[in-house]
């Protein structure tokens, strides 16, 4: 790997997880409020699986979403400023945590529905078959969203009309404190796409070259027109389903065991192991990382709240 390279996905992991626990940090403070779902420990997935899309291509997210949208090129400021409802947030404090969206980005938006992400993912992929370009489209999703029925909808309509998706599921085994191996029937859950006919693999969702090599792979299927594909990356949220969640349902051996998974430790140890990037030179990345999370801070916390004339506008109806 170039160094470049490596540069930008060990970055772009450690914006996240710096940003996570910096929202973390504002919680437990009461600056920010209301619901906030954290993404660290799934760095990999997000970071992985976007760095192998055009600029022009679409994603969409979950209510757990700041990971894609720090992946999909969201600006850290515009960032954290929405999730503390600022006026000069990348939806002007309208959007909040559980509905970032920047369409400028490609990023479609989180959603506080459970598997709401996969209709719209479905639709713009018509979309792109209407309009006859090449994009394609990553539809992100929880283990938690298999069991909705509009999985089996938009998998069906997706097969049906060779449209350019990838469904991505996020397997960090609890959909809130349920365990998937409780809620759903199969074991392998690639299993689900044979009923569509879909091609399904099922990677290491702490290893980021390999989300990356998978994604790719099915990037080229769908942009060379052979239709959607079902990939499952196994991975595990570090903190709880929310600020409330006591994680009373996890073990802290399970827990222990993961975090010696860690993506961002893993992804430096193979890049001091392969002589790309020196450990110093880590250790500098994460101080600058830092320094760009505090600054953002800075920014979100001394920008203005909306107006209440803000409230009518931006209205579709």
């Amino acid at each position: 790997m170039e160094k470049e390279e490596a540069i930008f996905l060990l970055k772009k992991m450690m914006q996240i997880r710096q940003f996570e626990d910096k929202i973390s940090e504002l919680l437990g403070k009461n600056i920010a409020q209301g619901g906030s779902h954290l993404y660290a420990g799934e760095e990999a997935v997000a970071v992985g699986a976007i760095s192998v899309l055009n600029p022009d291509d679409y994603i969409t997210s979950t209510h757990r979403g700041h990971g894609h949208a720090i992946a999909k090129g969201g600006k850290l400021p515009e960032l954290m400023a929405e999730i503390l409802g600022k006026a000069t947030g990348v939806c002007k404090g309208k959007g909040g945590s559980l509905h970032l969206a920047d369409l400028s980005q490609g990023n479609l938006g989180a959603n506080g529905i459970v598997g709401g992400s996969l209709g719209i993912a479905t639709g713009a992929g018509i979309s792109v078959k209407m309009r006859k370009t090449k994009q394609v489209v990553i539809s992100f999703f929880g283990d938690g969203a298999l069991n909705q029925g509009i999985f089996h909808e938009s998998l069906n309509m997706a097969a049906k009309w060779h449209l350019p998706v990838i469904y991505l599921c996020e397997n960090n085994l609890y959909a809130m404190s349920v365990s998937v191996k409780r809620a759903t029937a199969v074991e392998d859950l690639t299993r689900r796409a044979l009923a569509y006919d879909i091609p399904a693999e099922k990677v290491d969702g702490m290893d980021i070259l390999a989300v990356r090599k998978a994604v790719k792979k099915w990037v080229d299927f769908a942009r060379e027109g052979k239709g959607p594909s079902f990939l499952v990356c196994n991975t595990y949220r570090y903190y709880g389903h929310s600020r409330s969640d006591a994680r009373v349902y996890r073990t802290r051996e399970e827990e222990k065991s993961w975090r010696e998974k860690d993506p961002i430790i893993l992804f430096s140890k193979k890049l001091i192991e392969g002589n790309v990037l020196k450990e110093e030179e880590i250790k500098d990345l994460e101080k600058k990382v830092r320094e760009k999370i505090e600054a953002a801070t800075k920014f979100a916390m001394e920008s203005p709240l909306p107006e209440p004339e803000a409230l009518y506008e931006d209205l579709y109806v």
